[in-house]
């Protein structure tokens, strides 16, 4: 596991806007945080090499590519090795029809979302690129009707609390 990195609040305010909109130039985005251009540029870089930012991507739309139909694919690799499952994951990440691949405890060994044409793709898929492979056990197959984006990693900022006022003092007689 990455070892975490220790975030002040003006590099949390940086990924919290950034995380909202990754093309925001980096004029806007010191002003937003309330620090120089150069600062913020800096500060960017910094968490960038720290592996904190991890890149910035183009999101395409599967039906809108002739891909309309989704599905999550659970595979079990046998035997489980590092010499079959390395090349295992290579090629199924070179597939243009895979989305992602988790890696995962359980019966599954591999979660794996893919985008094809339809259900006579999703076959050629799955006979063609994963049963076919002599490590693949098992594959099944579930559809995907509808997915949802979740909310970003970073919440936005709270507002500050306003000061608290203490109680007035009690009257002495």
């Amino acid at each position: 596991m990455a070892d975490s990195v220790v975030l002040d609040p003006v590099d949390l305010h940086l990924l919290r806007l950034l995380q909202n909109d990754a093309r925001t130039t980096y004029r806007d985005l010191a002003a937003q945080a309330g620090v120089a251009p150069s600062t913020c540029l800096d500060r960017v870089a910094r968490l960038r090499r720290a592996g904190v930012i991890l890149g910035h991507r183009l999101e395409l739309d599967p039906a809108k590519l002739g891909r309309g139909l989704q599905a999550l694919l659970s595979v079990q690799v046998r035997p489980h090795r590092r010499e079959l499952v390395g090349p295992f994951v290579e090629r199924i990440r070179a597939l243009p029809e895979s989305r992602t691949v988790f890696h995962l405890t359980g019966p599954d060994d591999y979660l794996v979302h893919v985008a094809v044409a339809d259900m006579t793709d999703l076959q050629r898929l799955v006979l063609d690129e994963f049963t076919s492979r002599r490590e693949v056990a098992r594959v099944e197959t579930r559809l995907i009707f509808q997915q949802w984006e979740c909310g970003p990693l970073l919440p936005p900022a709270r507002p500050a609390s306003p000061p608290s006022v203490p109680p007035p003092a009690a009257a002495t007689p």
